[in-house]
């Protein structure tokens, strides 16, 4: 049986690394394509991490990660009011241990910083489909389209951003810490407090 894709599939490079993840690509593609409104559950750990937290803040975090200047950005997508920074493998393990590092937790201004929930080995995220080929992609904020600036990025970095989103909002009287309410049944899993 051959699974064939509609003329407006994501592009193959984009479809295909974000699919990997699932041990069935060519299902979750057909998926993507059938249901492009529909976010497909990918597993996390091997092929990328993911960070999320409040949508205003993950769209401050991308600004300071675009003007770092030769950070990648790495993808981004939105989803019930969070941001999905889809991240090197080994950044939902290594991001709570840079926290406890830098003694995040005991700085002025630390309250300010939302929770970072990580997404690593054996857990799944819903994962939107692909921006479609002069789509909007509305769903992704930095769509996963092959360029270097959508490269995974790594926990040093999204710390970073955090820490330069709060000094930002620091200086023009921001609330940094909007959230939407969370998904009572979600798995989740808090790393900045994470052990």
């Amino acid at each position: 049986m051959s699974i064939s894709f509609c003329a407006d599939a994501p592009p193959p490079d984009t479809a295909a690394w974000l699919a990997s993840a699932s041990p069935f690509p060519r299902s979750v593609r057909a998926l993507w394509a059938a249901f492009p409104d529909r976010p497909q559950p990918l597993p996390c750990g091997t092929v990328f991490d993911v960070v999320s937290v409040p949508a205003v803040f993950g769209r401050r975090m991308v600004g300071h990660l675009a003007s770092a200047g030769g950070v990648a950005t790495g993808p981004v997508a939105v989803d019930r009011g969070r941001a999905l920074f889809f991240a090197r493998p080994g950044t939902a393990r290594r991001l709570p241990a840079l926290l406890r590092w830098e003694e995040w937790h005991g700085q002025p201004g630390a309250e300010a910083v939302p929770a970072l929930l990580g997404y690593g080995p054996g857990d799944v995220v819903g994962v939107p489909a692909p921006p479609l080929p002069g789509g909007s992609g509305t769903r992704w904020l930095v769509p996963p389209d092959g360029t270097p600036a959508a490269r995974p990025t790594g926990a040093r970095e999204l710390l970073w951003a955090a820490v330069r989103t709060v000094r930002a909002g620091r200086g023009h009287g921001r609330d940094l810490s909007i959230s939407a309410p969370g998904d009572a049944g979600a798995k989740v899993y808090d790393v900045s407090r994470r052990r």
